[in-house]
């Protein structure tokens, strides 16, 4: 039978949408389950506003009358007008292992994305930096890392059957804590950590952390501008962040490095809680809390998820306060690695610290683009 498209309208449609990747993923040890609850708030329009600014398409893939397929494109208007460019995206792609209804999704996102008027497609990407970024194409045997794609191994070469090429690489480094480190970093952190005119911070509680939330996304904001993908969040945009990554943010994690009242640099790790998230299945209720709790405090792999260092205070050794009490703190959890969050393969200064730490790649995610025709 042939393929249907069905557009995603109603709530009932966008609970199918939400709930698709599961009715094809399930039992699959490399996939990292979302939270639902957090799903349903996400692709909400009316909740999240990334919607703002934005077209977007969302398309369920039907044939013999069941689900086999989802897609989302997406045309973010702040950013093709701060770059000057006319780019759709297409994004959150989950199909069965099929050509022909990889094919019949993705053309369906192009004939749109043409329609109104843009002439190049990059994807998979989300409303910005700050959603998941490509498909892993490298780095499936190892575990799973949470806000990172966990695809099937398959659909790469679907995306690329479609004439997609290389825009950009992504990738995750592993440094084993059983690495010693030269030296020179200890003596870099000892002079750094005396300057007496800032205030390098450690956490215990959440509630120490509540205060900082706006200042540390105003970095993110000054820091990340000329990052690929990247929206600059106004204050709401922040608090939403904030709202949703909050209940699971270990203060252990988090170190911050502050100028008086203005934060200069700040790095967030988190444990990998990826064997929780599996067990809860994507729902907190009854015991989905409970995994992921239990998790938290007994993960191996430490992953650092958001980080910046203000411009002007760049190239003076924040880092390494950042880094190396990152790396006592999962040492103290009695962690064995930590993992970065993914690095654009064009941030040459991070390769390169990568592998003066020792550092070595475990995953790599691609973005796709194909220009209209």
């Amino acid at each position: 039978m042939s393929i249907i498209l069905k557009e995603v309208l109603t709530k009932s449609d966008r609970k199918e949408f939400i709930y698709f990747p599961e009715t094809i993923r399930k039992g699959d040890n490399t996939w990292l389950q979302p939270l639902y609850l957090d799903e349903k708030s996400y692709f909400d329009p009316s909740k999240n506003l990334s919607f703002r600014n934005i077209d977007y398409k969302q398309v369920i893939a039907y044939k013999d009358g069941k689900a086999v397929g989802r897609i989302m494109g997406i045309i973010q208007h702040e950013h093709n007008q701060l770059f000057n460019i006319k780019n759709g995206r297409f994004g959150f792609l989950e199909c069965i292992n099929d050509k022909e209804v990889a094919t019949v999704l993705v053309k369906d996102i192009e004939k749109w994305a043409k329609s109104k008027g843009m002439d190049k497609i990059i994807g998979p990407y989300g409303f910005s930096d700050r959603d998941i970024q490509g498909v892993l194409i490298e780095g499936f045997d190892y575990e799973p890392v949470v806000d990172s794609a966990t695809n099937p191994a398959y659909l790469p070469a679907l995306i690329e059957n479609q004439g997609y090429t290389k825009e950009l690489d992504c990738v995750i480094f592993r440094f084993p804590l059983a690495t010693e480190l030269p030296e020179i970093y200890q003596k870099v952190y000892a002079r750094v950590t005396s300057k007496k005119d800032l205030k390098f911070m450690e956490f215990t509680s959440r509630k120490q952390l509540k205060p900082l939330i706006i200042p540390v996304l105003n970095l993110v904001n000054e820091s990340f501008k000329d990052i690929y993908g990247f929206i600059p969040m106004d204050e709401k945009e922040m608090m939403e962040l904030a709202k949703r990554y909050m209940p699971i943010l270990d203060p252990r994690f988090v170190k911050i490095v502050m100028k008086d009242d203005e934060v200069v640099a700040f790095l967030i790790s988190m444990p990998n809680l990826y064997k929780g998230l599996q067990k809860a299945k994507g729902r907190l209720l009854p015991f989905g809390i409970i995994h992921i709790l239990r998790a938290m405090k007994t993960a191996k792999t430490c992953n650092t998820m958001l980080g910046a260092v203000k411009p002007s205070y760049q190239k003076q050794g924040l880092d390494i306060f950042l880094s190396l009490t990152t790396i006592n703190s999962a040492k103290k959890a009695k962690m064995t690695s930590v993992d970065t969050h993914v690095v654009m393969e064009n941030n040459n200064d991070m390769m390169a610290e990568m592998k003066r730490y020792g550092a070595f790649l475990i995953k790599r995610y691609r973005v796709y683009q194909k220009t209209i025709d």
